[in-house]
């Protein structure tokens, strides 16, 4: 299946429909392209009430009760709260003045369309989306309402795992990463913040704000992933593939190993520096696939040799090999070996991390080759 989806323009024409007061509902019709069907406005159904949360007002559907606030960012604030509908915890974010300008709009667009086409378990759930205001002068808030969690994975870091708990939340990872590869879509700002768990060891990505469909041999903007996850090839300016994505799942795993960030830059010109620093200065080849006036810069920074992984991620730093899985720390450190390599061409893809002998005990068929709608999005930048 693909899904076609309108321009950010058509999405704001498809919000002032029915006073603002919406579902947005994404459904393929015969031809495979989508269908955005508005449920209007219902005084019994759309009964809002105000609250306070922190800084900010809430103006939610009474149905959602108990709002407790439970982090922050950049697009919003997210709360817990209780469905009386749905009887069930869930949570609640809110994206504030989305449309205030063009890179809001973007990024408020993409996240509601690719949570909405996407269905994978190690993805985050959209259960609802509504906005209080009645009319398009005062349109200013878009709620999301998604599963609740237990907790984002900067809290796991801190914690000592074992080897497998550390393989299985790797492998969720990576099954959610191939289900949004599959269905063309990357991710590009994956860092701890934007996955969350549950208490069963459970694991959802979320937070499509910055992701984007892909196009290949197409130069991506560069603008993209929190500085500690982002990949060489964004760094430098290159065009970049989906395993910009495996760049960012090994930094992660590097800081559940370490409990502490592995590249910790200041900007991105320290930010190279950090990468280089320990992974050694790249080759000549990788030199040469770089524009003229960045290769310059970059020759001319000293040279390293960079350390063994062996040094950089020494046995001490992992748990005791597993007896029940086999699991060893020399598998966890090749594996960081192969995902943290400058040079995308040389990368491992999803699939063969999926297939790595610390990842691949986990193997389910119906987790890793779950169907996936390619979702091609028009006019969203």
């Amino acid at each position: 299946m693909r899904y076609i989806i309108p321009s950010c323009n058509a999405l704001l024409h498809y919000f002032s429909l029915g006073l603002i007061n919406l579902h947005l509902c994404i459904l393929p019709n015969f031809e495979g392209q989508v269908l955005l069907k508005v449920f209007y406005w219902n005084k019994r159904e759309k009964e809002y009430y105000s609250i306070d949360v922190g800084d900010s007002t809430f103006t939610v559907l009474k149905r959602y009760q108990n709002l407790r606030p439970i982090g922050s960012g950049a697009q919003g604030i997210v709360c817990s709260a209780y469905d009386h509908v749905l009887e069930r915890n869930v949570a609640i974010k809110k994206l504030s003045r989305p449309f205030q300008n063009q890179t809001h709009a973007k990024r408020a667009y993409r996240e509601l369309v690719l949570m909405k086409c996407v269905n994978h378990k190690n993805i985050i759930g959209l259960l609802n989306v509504f906005t209080p205001q009645k009319t398009l002068e005062e349109f200013q808030d878009v709620y999301l309402v998604m599963e609740l969690m237990d907790a984002n994975l900067c809290q796991v870091i801190q914690m000592e795992l074992d080897h497998e708990r550390l393989s299985y939340l790797l492998y969720q990872m990576l099954c959610g990463i191939k289900h949004l590869h599959a269905a063309g879509i990357i991710h590009r700002d994956l860092k701890p913040s934007n996955i969350v768990v549950k208490s069963d060891c459970t694991l959802k990505i979320l937070d499509f704000g910055l992701a984007r469909t892909a196009a290949t041999g197409l130069l991506m903007t560069p603008y993209v992933v929190t500085r500690y996850y982002r990949a060489p090839e964004v760094i430098l300016g290159m065009g970049y593939q989906a395993n910009v994505d495996i760049w960012a799942v090994g930094c992660i795993m590097a800081e559940m190993v370490r409990h502490k960030i592995l590249f910790p830059g200041r900007d991105y010109i320290d930010q190279w520096n950090k990468v280089i620093e320990q992974l050694g200065t790249p080759s000549q080849e990788f030199m040469l696939k770089l524009n003229q006036s960045v290769r310059t810069y970059v020759e001319n920074r000293p040279r390293y040799a960079g350390y063994s992984f062996e040094k950089l991620f020494p046995d001490v730093l992992f748990p005791a090999d597993s007896d029940h899985n086999k699991l060893k720390a020399s598998q966890a450190r090749e594996l960081l070996s192969k995902m943290l390599v400058i040079d995308a061409s040389k990368r491992i893809s999803v699939d063969e991390a999926l297939q790595h002998p610390y990842i691949n005990v986990w193997y389910d068929p119906s987790e890793v080759e779950a169907v996936s709608a390619s979702v091609f999005i028009i006019g969203a930048g």
